[in-house]
């Protein structure tokens, strides 16, 4: 009995294991592609936009409103830092790696929010989640405190609908930190959206005038990304990021703060701390004997 014992609580941590390294390897392949926009079947840009990183798409291969050949890559004078890809074997792989890092993020447990607007809360890392569509009208603060290395990520089981001139800002941010946007069906930013984030939504993306996404990807699994006038950035750092500084005088941070359950780190430290518990006991006992 207490081998059976010992055996399931060492499942009980090796399970956390695995599921933290397929979660950050499925993150480190998707930005290693850098790829700012990423359609699964077309990208469309009315009139111009600005990017920062590759854009491409994968299996569709239709690109309007930038220069593209099909199976190429193609620079095009709106992008920077990267080049236009429809149908490139390198688009391929990214499509495959934000599928896998899709999938691995609405496979993780979070702190319920269904039925909250994002707009007025305040999210420190960790996972939130709603079962269905979710809302951001107004300011969402997402404060990492100074911390390295954390990742707050929002799992939406249908739509993301944020209002004209709604805003995401970054505290206590750096750039080893980053933020994920899980959407079950389709996300629309707003006009003058200030977003900050990757976002992945299984159907389509679209972004209205004057969006952006000053730190992160816009990608569509399964369908279109639609661009109309707008910004987006891969490189992540104080210059493409909005904070609360930047919204101007009298800005505050949004009041309600919403702390998650224990995240993946702090169950597998309980889990070895009661290893070496067991293991330390079982020894002492055996010398007893």
């Amino acid at each position: 009995m207490k081998c059976r014992g010992f055996s399931t609580l060492v499942l009980f941590i090796a399970l956390p294991l695995l599921t933290t390294g397929a979660y950050a390897d499925s993150f480190r392949d998707l930005a290693a592609q850098n790829f700012a926009v990423l359609g699964g079947t077309t990208v469309t840009n009315v009139p111009t936009s600005t990017i920062t990183g590759n854009v491409g798409t994968y299996s569709g291969t239709t690109v309007t409103g930038f220069n593209s050949l099909l199976g190429v890559a193609v620079s095009d004078p709106q992008v920077t830092g990267g080049t236009v890809q429809a149908g490139t074997a390198t688009a391929m792989t990214a499509q495959g790696d934000a599928r896998s890092a899709f999938t691995t993020l609405m496979g993780l447990p979070g702190l319920n929010l269904t039925g909250d607007n994002l707009g007025g809360l305040t999210l420190g890392p960790g996972v939130y989640s709603f079962s269905s569509s979710a809302q951001l009208t107004g300011l969402l603060n997402l404060n990492f405190a100074g911390a390295s290395g954390q990742t707050i990520v929002i799992n939406i089981g249908s739509t993301l609908t944020t209002a004209n001139g709604s805003s995401v800002v970054l505290e206590g941010w750096n750039p080893t930190d980053s933020v994920y946007w899980a959407v079950g069906s389709s996300a629309t930013l707003g006009s003058t959206t200030a977003f900050e984030g990757n976002v992945i939504a299984l159907t389509n993306d679209t972004l209205v005038t004057g969006a952006t996404d000053g730190c992160g990807s816009v990608i569509a699994l399964n369908g279109v990304v639609t661009l109309g006038s707008d910004t987006i950035s891969t490189g992540c750092n104080s210059a493409t990021t909005t904070t609360l500084e930047e919204l101007g005088p009298g800005t505050t941070t949004p009041g309600i703060t919403v702390t998650p359950e224990p995240n993946t780190f702090v169950l597998i430290s309980c889990g070895l701390l009661a290893v070496i518990f067991l293991t330390f006991h079982k020894s002492r006992a055996g010398s007893l004997i």
